[in-house]
């Protein structure tokens, strides 16, 4: 038997198959036994399993008869429009990113003195212990940015006095300490993939205490540290429009479950992180560009007739990676809308303008416009469908020349805020193990003696 663990021997391929055959689970069974797989119901609504104040997604509203109807999209940060705070910080010029921080950790908007001493705080905990990029980050590179972000904030267990301290001051320090690290961390392995598995000059900028999270994130990525207002401008958009999006989404829930069971921060947010690497959850708008570089090597991009046969392809699963899908197109809860796209679209396009991206952006546009009729007319979807963020977030992701394999970590370096809402309110509110219940669907079996077997 090979010594390389990563091997798969045909023993183990032997074990695989008698696995498969052995699985009696069949679809039909869910509904047999009342099941809400996925804990959501048939018309994809999920079930109830908490209670939050930290964010609220409206996707229906009564209509004249009384029965629910759906309407466009909003979301809430702690009872707030998230379209009126973008509206507040974008008009009055400031970064929104710690605006919304604090907002969902403390339930209230900051004054001017509180968000410069909060700003003041997070710039404070903008650093890590000495020698950790040397130790966990460059001499172990991965080739996975989202497990060496995971594996970085285990990591940071270590050189916590006081990691297993659940009580709410330690527990925020924690959870402020790591949403000023995770820029670091995500650029920093990065650069250290870079180097080591694609032999690139190796750069690591210290960030700068007067800039922001968005300003970091782009000052240490790039080898010259430049950027325009606009490229920061249109990131610290991007975290905030991304930083929480209710208790039931994977990642989120996943860090309820785990801090219910009374763990450290640092393994309720690598639970989370490894949620969020998934690529039902996190990883959707990277597939977003990727499915625009095929089609515009596939296709002409100038002519709406190619563009909607390929549409149409990629439903009949002959292009693109055989999915079925049009990434970006459609969300689990959203139908008539996602406030967040329609947020970020508009920003999009002034970035568009001044990269001189004006076609790309259009491109853009006309899928979003013939996306949902190809989708009604091959799927005979009636609910409605529309670009979700992830459409817009890779292309803004692109002009800004962020490379693919930060996408899914930058999503993570705005969750973080979420997460952390939420790991504070279970622990202050719960107070029980999440623990739902599956219903066994084998059969009891007589034991058999090993000579009979």
């Amino acid at each position: 038997m090979s010594s390389n663990f990563s091997d798969l021997t045909p023993y183990l391929h032997r074990l695989a198959a008698r696995s498969d055959a052995n699985n009696g689970i069949e679809p039909a069974m869910y509904n047999e036994h009342n099941v809400k797989r996925g804990l959501r119901d048939q018309n994809g609504v999920g079930v109830v399993a908490g209670l939050t104040e930290v964010s609220n997604i409206v996707t229906k509203e009564r209509g004249p008869d009384g029965t629910p109807q759906p309407c466009h999209g909003r979301l809430y940060y702690r009872g707030y429009d998230v379209r009126d705070l973008v509206e507040g910080f974008s008009s009055a010029g400031r970064f929104g990113f710690e605006e919304t921080v604090y907002l969902l950790l403390f339930s209230k908007l900051p004054t001017a003195q509180e968000l410069a001493d909060f700003s003041a705080q997070l710039s404070h905990y903008r650093s890590l212990p000495p020698s950790f990029v040397r130790d966990m980050i460059l001499k172990a590179s991965g080739k996975d940015m989202m497990n060496m972000l995971s594996r970085s904030v285990l990591a940071l267990y270590a050189y916590d006095d006081h990691p297993d301290d659940i009580s709410t001051p330690n527990v925020l320090r924690q959870c402020l300490q790591l949403i000023a690290q995770f820029p670091l961390l995500a650029v920093y392995g990065y650069h250290s993939y870079e180097h080591y598995h694609n032999n690139r000059s190796l750069v690591i900028h210290f960030p700068k205490p007067e800039l922001s999270a968005a300003e970091n994130l782009l000052y240490l990525l790039r080898d010259n540290g430049e950027f325009t207002a606009l490229e920061a401008q249109l990131l610290d958009l991007a975290l905030v429009l991304h930083a929480e999006h209710g208790g039931g989404n994977n990642s989120t829930f996943t860090t309820h479950v785990v801090t219910s069971s009374g763990t450290d921060t640092y393994s309720a947010i690598s639970a989370a992180l490894g949620s969020l690497k998934g690529p039902r959850h996190g990883g959707a708008n990277v597939k977003v560009t990727k499915m625009f570089e095929d089609m515009k090597q596939s296709v002409d991009t100038s002519d709406e007739g190619s563009i909607k046969d390929y549409l149409v392809d990629l439903l009949d699963r002959s292009a693109f990676d055989g999915a079925g899908l049009i990434y970006g197109m459609g969300h689990a809860v959203y139908s008539m809308s996602d406030p967040r796209a329609e947020i970020l679209k508009v920003w999009a396009k002034k970035l568009a303008e001044e990269k001189g991206m004006q076609e790309e952006f259009a491109l853009y546009e006309t899928v979003a416009r013939l996306a949902p009729e190809v989708i009604g007319e091959k799927r005979k979807l009636f609910k409605g469908v529309s670009p979700n963020i992830d459409f817009y977030s890779g292309l803004v992701y692109g002009m800004l020349g962020l490379p693919h394999e930060l996408y899914t970590p930058i999503f993570a370096v705005s969750r973080i805020a979420g997460w952390s809402a939420h790991r504070m309110e279970e622990i202050q509110n719960s107070g029980k193990i999440i623990r739902p219940a599956y219903a066994c669907v084998k059969d009891e079996q007589d034991y058999i003696n090993m000579e009979d077997r």
